[in-house]
């Protein structure tokens, strides 16, 4: 992918890794463009890096994302670049009864929010003479942590779904590629300077340099390893990370 002089909206981008992502691209000199639910948040972004734009959305309404879409097409007509990033990680047990409301905000915002997106975008992004549809998945879609399973599972199905698309949009201008985070440092959870987890700045460095030349997926630090360990031998490697998270469990607030 190109790293300069496209245009980019990017879901979920007022912190954590939508906002280093946008802030990097916005450095290389793309016109970008961030949405999230949050205004002050939004102006905050807008206000440390002139030049980028914001937009309020929140990625569970379809019919707010129609409008968007239809805004940022007339505003932008050379947008040809959509990060779907948004995404929210609450953590379950599925050893007691469900949350209900809960897994239903988390399926519309970490797997139908993508979709609604990429398909209120893609007749646009056909017309582009190069354009890109990008995914933040996990890599805990490859191996899950079992005091996140549905959010895991919501990252696995991101994972299938980008491979659905990037097939289906072979003979197209749309390449899709997939970001799978590891670990990184961030308030997803709860920012705590924990060792287990990658620094933000290096993702977003190591992200950057492997973007450029990237064709399906881009893993790095432990997110390549759980790549790797995925397959017909995953399953002691899912008992062994699970179990390691058992005896030193993540942090909290």
């Amino acid at each position: 992918m190109k790293l300069t002089e496209n245009t980019i909206f990017i879901t979920g981008a007022t912190s954590g890794i939508g906002r280093a992502l946008a802030e990097a691209l916005h450095r290389k000199g793309n016109k970008v463009i961030i949405s999230g639910r949050r205004k002050a948040l939004l102006d905050e972004v807008a206000a440390a890096n002139p030049g980028i734009d914001t937009v309020q959305m929140d990625v569970t309404d379809s019919a707010q994302i129609a409008d968007v879409a239809k805004d940022l097409i007339k505003k932008f007509p050379s947008l040809n670049v959509v990060i779907n990033n948004a995404g929210i990680m609450p953590l379950d047990d599925v050893t007691g009864p469900l949350n209900d409301a809960e897994s239903i905000h988390l399926i519309n915002t970490n797997l139908l929010g993508p979709a609604r997106i990429s398909g209120a975008f893609v007749e646009h992004l056909k017309k582009q003479p190069e354009a890109y549809i990008i995914n933040t998945s996990s890599a805990l879609a490859y191996i899950p942590f079992s005091v996140a399973a549905l959010y895991s599972a919501t990252k696995a199905a991101i994972h299938s779904y980008s491979l659905s698309q990037r097939f289906a949009l072979r003979d197209t201008s749309v390449r899709v590629l997939e970001i799978a985070p590891p670990w990184v440092d961030t308030d997803l959870v709860f920012k705590s300077g924990d060792p287990r987890a990658m620094p933000l700045e290096v993702f977003i460095e190591e992200t950057m340099a492997l973007l450029e030349d990237a064709t399906t997926e881009v893993t790095v630090g432990t997110g390549k390893q759980l790549r790797d360990a995925a397959g017909p031998n995953e399953h002691g490697f899912v008992n062994h990370l699970n179990q390691m998270i058992a005896d030193s469990p993540l942090p909290t607030a």
